[in-house]
């Protein structure tokens, strides 16, 4: 699964990035949890890309109940094409989210240690995403949820699942409505972590409520001359 990220990239590098217009309310968080509003990249009618920012966890448009969100924070490639709950929204409605890292925990005989997954480089990248349109009674909801698939080489002594990524020069193949299926089934399938590594990091990220440089602890060296990363 992906149930936490971080995204530590200055405002101007995730314009460059995404080709972006603009980027409004726009916070930094290296410790970004399900249930919060997260930056989200969209694919407009002429084709430009936007930031929006979306609560992580989808709510069917068909949903009398918002709750349903705490157990959509993921979509499961495999199924992702047959699941009520996200199958009109991978055929409209995909988007990118933008990381910089990603957290996941190996279970051991008396504890769990955390690790941080990101690019060997420190550099952006995107997970495959889907987005929704809720309205209930009076009120409406934007939310999304992130694409994972089974662990590759790199990730299965950590965990059976990771997040799908699309590079960069796939965005616009997932983002485009005219993108057939058998091609996403691509996408869903490219491995894209060629070029990322794990780090061991420290149990202060266990906690949700933690958002600093606490959460890289073991990781973040201070003599590093990456120019993508704020730390």
């Amino acid at each position: 699964m992906c149930g936490r990220y971080n995204l530590i990239a200055k405002p101007e590098q995730l314009i460059e990035h995404f080709k972006l217009q603009r980027l409004r309310k726009y916070e930094s968080s290296y410790n970004i949890a399900p249930g919060q509003k997260i930056l989200t990249i969209v694919r407009l009618e002429d084709s430009s890309y936007k930031a929006v920012n979306l609560w992580w966890g989808l709510i069917p448009s068909w949903s009398k109940d918002r709750s349903i969100s705490n157990r959509l924070i993921n979509a499961r490639a495999e199924t992702v094409k047959e699941k009520p709950a996200f199958r009109a929204a991978y055929k409209k409605r995909r988007c990118l989210i933008p990381a910089t890292g990603f957290y996941e925990w190996q279970k051991t005989e008396n504890e769990k240690q955390a690790f941080h997954i990101h690019r060997q480089d420190q550099r952006l990248f995107a997970f495959a995403g889907l987005w929704e349109h809720w309205e209930y009674k009076q009120e409406t909801v934007y939310s999304c949820t992130i694409i994972t698939t089974s662990a590759n080489r790199l990730m299965q002594p950590v965990h059976n699942r990771m997040p799908v990524i699309i590079s960069l020069e796939n965005y616009n193949r997932w983002l485009d409505k005219r993108t057939s299926s058998s091609e996403l089934d691509s996408l869903l399938a490219e491995d894209s972590y060629q070029e990322f590594i794990l780090s061991e990091v420290s149990d202060w990220v266990n906690n949700p409520i933690h958002d600093d440089k606490n959460c890289l602890e073991n990781y973040y060296k201070p003599n590093s001359n990456s120019s993508l990363i704020e730390i």
